[in-house]
């Protein structure tokens, strides 16, 4: 019998993963926030509406967390334990700092529940086309159960090891991609500035040992300065100061995260921050002056 199934949070990316699961075949039990979201979400794809994340939890065996950072994951799991049934299983797919899944496993396990640790990548579109990446932590016997559920997600599932590491993997992932960013917009804006024609930039990057995923996706994007959200900028600070944080933690360190940190901080400064990641362009154009 399948596991009975609740998720918390049904914001850009969680509205379209629970729309997979419910397409094939699981009748969730919803819970956001902002209830008309729930309401319109469930008209739409069927399932229960909660009116708390301990009704979430009364009526899952499975209770997804999707949402904005680690205190509402926090906020949420409380809220969902005194509804819990035996065992349940706990998935956080939201993007948190590594120490505070591992608190969330110690948590959950002293109550006598499981936990893994989720976080995904893809943006919107791939949430939609269920081809998400996801970075999984947790036991074996967990990761396992929780597999069918990846499956409908996402298409690239990678076990990164015990609880908090998939979060370890996303945000330096992401970090990374922060940086890719911000390299392409200035690289972009320089070639503007210097004269040259920026499509004859981005076409011979295309196959190039310069080229990079995050040409394909923002290259065009960013010359029309369409900046229409698939992954927020103010989402996209937050995990790179995650990682930031974590290497300080470790001892280490990631300059080029904390220079990408200081763009996309100014970004938020200039009220980009419900944009997509790439307006991180319009800092940059400020700084030298230049508009692509």
């Amino acid at each position: 019998m399948a596991d009975q199934v609740g998720f918390i949070g049904l914001g850009i990316m969680g509205s379209l993963q629970a729309m997979n699961l419910a397409k094939a075949g699981y009748e969730l039990t919803v819970f956001n926030r902002t209830r008309a979201k729930a309401e319109a979400w469930v008209a739409e794809h069927g399932g229960t509406v909660a009116d708390s994340p301990a009704d979430v939890a009364r009526a899952s065996d499975v209770v997804i967390t999707m949402v904005v950072d680690g205190a509402q994951v926090q906020d949420m799991v409380e809220q969902a334990l005194p509804g819990a049934r035996e065992n349940t299983l706990f998935i956080d797919m939201s993007t948190i700092a590594p120490g505070t899944a591992r608190a969330l496993d110690e948590r959950l396990r002293a109550e006598g529940h499981a936990f893994v640790d989720a976080p995904v990548t893809g943006s919107s579109p791939k949430a939609r086309a269920g081809t998400l990446t996801i970075m999984v932590g947790g036991a074996e016997a967990d990761i396992e159960r929780a597999r069918p559920l990846f499956e409908v997600m996402g298409e690239k599932i990678v076990v990164c090891g015990e609880a908090g590491q998939g979060q370890a993997v996303k945000v330096i992932s992401q970090a990374i991609t922060a940086v890719n960013c911000a390299t392409l917009a200035q690289g972009l804006v320089l070639a503007r500035q210097v004269g040259v024609d920026v499509d004859a930039l981005l076409e011979t990057m295309d196959g190039g040992s310069s080229d990079s995923t995050m040409r394909a996706l923002k290259g065009k994007p960013m010359l029309e300065h369409d900046f229409t959200p698939l992954f927020k900028l103010a989402h996209m600070l937050k995990d790179v100061q995650l990682c930031l944080a974590e290497a300080r933690t470790a001892g280490g360190a990631f300059p080029f995260a904390g220079l990408a940190a200081e763009l996309y901080g100014a970004g938020m400064g200039r009220g980009l921050g419900e944009q997509d990641f790439a307006a991180v362009l319009e800092v940059v154009e400020g700084i030298t002056g230049t508009r692509l």
